[in-house]
């Protein structure tokens, strides 16, 4: 059982082996911590000009210099690092992020829209959203759109959108999307999860003939700060950090799909698929239903003002 348990948990991918990702630029949310640092870190490794875009911008900095000194000067070009101001829980910053970034990028190859939120209390964005459904969503969702013309004119390039196996215990509930009629912290991230699915299904097919690909994945279970919000009793925590020790992913584990997507050229024009330790899986009849995907992209068009 053990052994099962740690194989399911941890996953069976490798190390990614990418290629040069020298003259690419890539934005990545959330990046000062957990998945987002590692898989910025592994980038740069690779020479891409990375831009972390973070709410906290101290942190971003503080990692941005731990991020630089893990991977070291290198005399033959290496990539750059960039911190960005970007808070998903505001529509308003995440103009502000875009309209910089389309006034000093020339170039974006890949966006990685990796932050999140993880079973919060109920609260609040800046714009009146239940947090979990706009930062994950909604956020990630204005972003992406006002990014799509830059990431067209790059083409070939790429849309990593980090979801979860959580997405399994989700719902789309269109009469309560802000769950103003009820709130239970953990559907309402599962069904963040599955509508990042659904927004990457829809954006694919919207992008066909472009040379912009959309791919979404599950990093599987891994060591990070997602879990902030949880609260594990006293006496339980020595056993919980054994467990998640033991069988949890490391960061670096966990962001190898993100990674490999991002980089791999085994993936180059695939697009609309589902990913999790670096291969394709399937997804449940929910999360293809392209009625539901296409209703909940118009009513997102709406919600963060691209439609009236």
């Amino acid at each position: 059982l053990l052994v099962a348990a740690w194989r399911w948990l941890r996953g069976a991918a490798g190390p990614v082996r990418g290629g040069s990702m020298r003259g690419k630029t890539v934005i990545i949310t959330g990046a000062n911590s957990g998945l987002g640092r590692a898989a910025a870190a592994e980038l740069l490794r690779m020479r891409a000009r990375v831009i972390m875009g973070c709410r906290d911008r101290a942190r971003a900095e503080r990692a941005a210099r731990e991020i630089r000194a893990e991977v070291g000067e290198r005399a033959d070009g290496a990539g750059e690092l960039v911190v960005r101001e970007l808070d998903l829980a505001s529509l308003r910053s995440v103009r502000a992020f875009c309209h910089r970034v389309l006034q000093e990028e020339s170039r974006l190859d890949v966006l990685i829209n990796n932050a999140g939120i993880f079973q919060c209390p109920y609260m609040k964005t800046e714009d009146g959203f239940e947090m979990q459904f706009g930062v994950n969503h909604l956020g990630h969702f204005l972003l992406t759109n006002l990014l799509l013309g830059l990431l067209k004119n790059s083409a070939p390039s790429r849309i990593v959108v980090v979801s979860s196996k959580l997405y399994k215990y989700g719902e789309i509930n269109f009469e309560d999307l802000n769950s103003e009629i009820s709130y239970n912290k953990s559907f309402c991230y599962s069904r963040s999860k599955l509508a990042n699915i659904l927004f990457a299904r829809e954006l694919a097919r919207r992008l066909e003939g472009t040379g912009v690909t959309v791919n979404s994945l599950h990093p599987g279970i891994a060591r990070t700060n997602l879990g902030r919000h949880v609260n594990i009793p006293l006496l339980a925590k020595p056993l919980f950090n054994l467990v998640s020790w033991a069988f949890f992913k490391t960061p670096l584990e966990g962001a190898q799909t993100s990674i490999y997507l991002a980089s791999s050229p085994d993936v180059e024009g695939v697009s609309g698929k589902y990913f999790g330790d670096c291969k394709e899986e399937e997804l449940l009849p929910k999360a293809m239903d392209d009625l539901v995907a296409r209703k909940l992209w118009d009513i997102s068009e709406v919600m963060v003002g691209l439609l009236k």
